[in-house]
């Protein structure tokens, strides 16, 4: 007799998980929305026209890390490493890394959007014909394993684009707990986080003069329309980059424009002019204090790689 997990429709339990982290964060007095939701396929493809941008720093300053020093990021992962990707995305990145590598022996992507993540793994088996390629649709902000026959040799976690600094701090140690688990005993984890700077630098980062972050931004109200069958108007609202110094982040939010209502799988919910929806928040971290709080989660950092201006910072850690 078959299980009757098996005959549930993976896509089924998505939406149901995105409506009910809908109506729970817009049912808050400061409402809010998970930003893991905003990577949905066009999402993705979003935040990867984002990473081009001339105000939009990270991607190319890690990018410069990785490439300066990835051979000593190769000898720190060992001959044989298995590679645990965590929101890979387009990977674009990891080809850098796995180009380095000696005899890698195996890929994991994971990431919440499927259909983009399929893309990526094929295209990675294309580049790299001899590697297994294991992708894996899952949320890693929640509990989930990693299949059985991914290989059992040294198991290395790569996070970069500082998307850890997305989580607070109750979701970076379950976070980094969860990857330390992944990566068991002998694991390792280079992962990449944004270092605190001038706001001068920090903020047009996540509100560029194109409009290409804005869009982002507003495309999780249009997912919203389109896969839980809400009425939001788009035009009623606009996209603003803040700082918040108490939290060390860069906090996305849309802003109504006007007093407004939405429905959402019946429920309707008001907007003063003015209010808002907090979308993400992108933590800047300063080096020592991202040592402590990987400590707490059973790592010890080991190496650290960064940019001459101090911008951003890749570091390798190593299981307790």
């Amino acid at each position: 007799m078959p299980n009757v997990l098996d005959t549930v429709d993976p896509r089924t339990v998505q939406r149901e998980a995105f409506l009910r982290d809908v109506l729970a964060g817009l049912a808050k007095p400061r409402k809010t929305l998970p930003s893991r939701w905003l990577y949905d396929d066009a999402g993705c493809e979003l935040f990867e026209q984002i990473t081009q941008l001339a105000e939009y720093y990270p991607t190319r300053t890690e990018i410069s890390i990785l490439r300066e020093h990835v051979d000593e990021m190769s000898s720190f992962c060992g001959p044989g490493a298995v590679v645990l990707e965590y929101g890979a995305g387009a990977a674009i990145k990891t080809q850098i890394l796995l180009a380095a590598l000696r005899t890698p022996g195996a890929y994991v992507p994971i990431d919440i959007a499927g259909a983009f993540l399929l893309t990526t793994a094929e295209r990675l088996r294309r580049r790299f014909p001899q590697l297994l390629v294991w992708p894996v649709t899952a949320d890693f902000t929640a509990a989930f394993e990693i299949p059985r026959g991914v290989p059992q040799q040294r198991r290395v976690v790569f996070f970069p684009g500082s998307t850890i600094g997305n989580l607070d701090a109750a979701e970076a140690q379950q976070f980094l707990r969860q990857a330390r688990r992944h990566a068991g005993k002998g694991g390792a984890a280079l992962i990449g986080f944004d270092l605190r700077k001038s706001l001068e630098v920090l903020l047009p980062a996540y509100d560029d003069a194109l409009g290409v972050t804005a869009a982002f931004d507003l495309n999780l109200l249009a997912r919203i329309n389109r896969e839980l069958g809400g009425n939001f108007d788009l035009d009623g609202f606009r996209h603003e980059a803040r700082w918040n110094e108490s939290e060390s982040a860069v906090e996305m939010h849309l802003v109504s424009l006007r007093t407004q209502r939405a429905r959402i799988d019946e429920q309707r919910f008001a907007f003063a002019a003015g209010e808002t929806i907090h979308t993400e928040s992108s933590r800047k971290y300063e080096l020592a204090d991202f040592g402590v709080i990987a400590a707490h989660a059973g790592w010890r950092m080991t190496r650290q790689w960064q940019d001459e201006q101090g911008h951003f910072a890749v570091v390798g850690l190593e299981v307790n």
